[in-house]
């Protein structure tokens, strides 16, 4: 259903509570706190700019990191208004608190046009379990809600669900931001009547993850192409050697099930043919968890089988071929997860093939949408993430809504 617009509402000295995402990587540099990449900041700028430049008194909310309820100093927010006050090209102010008095204060001194940026929610414990009286602690910064923050709408949290029930209580409104409308158009509108061909593609580690959105998606692709890690399972599942892959063993019956409902519904249900693949050798090395380091050695190209010392990292030569020609012809492409270990460049060629695929159907007039997570990351490693039609900015929301979960983010947002 759709939800109401921040364009179409009226917030002239009225105050806008936002929620956005700033979860921004970041590191200490010279005893500070500093961003290494502001992309999500820059993905608000739109509905900030919009929101000041109708006269808002704009209050930004967002979670950074996992303080786990406590004050961590390396997850303040502080440099992230900093950030966006350059961005913006004017002050925003910065409060070091989220709710009571200093933040109301500081709420109560802003002027028509300027926005304040709040500390970390996720320092108080009763955002993450929604507490009702600290929804209702935000809630009195806010005339108006506005949810952009696509990525942190999987969340049932005080500021993501919460605060809006209270302020739809008080008689404001509930709109979705800039961002947050995109998201719902290509996830939702654009897969709900594709365009055709429609090609699905699904990379990453687990059947038991995706399964969910193969099943929902069979209503409606033309065709799929399985990559990744997930791609062993279904190897497994036929019976094949996989080596010392990566495979879910417990879920072979799905992985089979999924392909006869492939074919059930006349949709193409592509496996790879054949695989990168390396030895693993243990360096004796331990790395940041715990876990040992392997030295990955003599990656080679296999058919079939994967040899018993072996990994599969990437599909292979002649199956990114093959998907990157299923690809050109499509109209319509959603594309979650990469085809393999993409972070190496020895087994970074079937993710970069596809992408490449995948911005040339995009020039022939097809609408191309990334949905999340490490196929945001591969594209921009390939340097394509400007060339394609939408990229999403959720990760696991991406993925929830692409099962057809609920958002509680985006069912707390009014409808039109």
């Amino acid at each position: 259903m759709a939800k109401l617009s921040v364009r179409d509402l009226d917030v002239n000295g009225k105050r806008v509570f936002m929620r956005v995402d700033y979860n921004v990587p970041m590191e200490e540099k010279d005893g500070a706190m500093a961003i290494n990449d502001a992309t999500r900041i820059r993905e608000t700028l739109p509905t900030v700019r919009l929101l000041l430049g109708k006269g808002a008194r704009l209050v930004l909310a967002a979670h950074l990191g996992r303080p786990d309820g406590k004050r961590e100093p390396t997850m303040s927010l502080k440099p992230v208004a900093e950030k966006l006050g350059e961005l913006l090209g004017q002050p925003v102010a910065f409060c070091d608190e989220t709710v009571g008095e200093k933040a109301e204060a500081a709420v109560a001194a802003l002027q028509n046009g300027q926005a304040l940026v709040l500390e970390n929610v996720r320092f108080h414990a009763e955002e993450e379990a929604n507490d009702p009286v600290f929804s209702a602690r935000l809630a009195r910064l806010a005339d108006v809600y506005v949810n952009d923050a696509f990525g942190a709408a999987h969340r049932a949290h005080a500021s993501t669900s919460g605060v809006a029930r209270i302020v739809r209580a008080w008689g404001g409104k509930c709109a979705a931001g800039l961002l947050m409308e995109r998201e719902l158009k290509f996830l939702g509108d654009e897969l709900e009547k594709p365009a055709r061909p429609f090609v699905v593609i699904l990379g990453g580690a687990k059947v038991s993850d995706k399964i969910k959105v193969i099943d929902r998606l069979l209503d409606k692709a033309d065709t799929v192409l399985v990559g990744g890690a997930m791609a062993y399972t279904f190897r497994l599942a036929h019976g094949g050697k996989t080596g010392k892959s990566l495979v879910e063993k417990d879920h072979t019956g799905t992985a089979l099930s999924a392909e006869s409902k492939a074919k059930a519904k006349g949709v193409g249900f592509h496996l790879p043919v054949d695989t990168v693949v390396a030895t693993p050798v243990a360096t004796g090395k331990l790395n940041k968890k715990g876990r040992m380091i392997f030295d990955l050695q003599n990656p080679r190209v296999v058919e079939g089988d994967i040899p018993d010392d072996a990994e599969g990292f990437d599909i292979g030569p002649k199956t990114a071929a093959a998907y990157e020609a299923v690809i050109a012809g499509a109209k319509t492409v959603l594309w979650n997860g990469p085809m393999g270990m993409f972070e190496d460049e020895r087994f970074a060629a079937g993710t970069i093939g596809v992408a490449k695929a995948l911005v040339a159907a995009t020039k022939l007039g097809a609408k191309s949408i990334i949905g999340g997570g490490d196929s945001v990351k591969a594209i921009h490693k390939a340097g394509l993430g400007d060339q394609v039609t939408f990229m999403s900015t959720g990760g696991g929301a991406s993925l929830e809504f692409l099962e057809g979960v609920a958002l509680p983010g985006v069912t707390a947002l009014d409808e039109v």
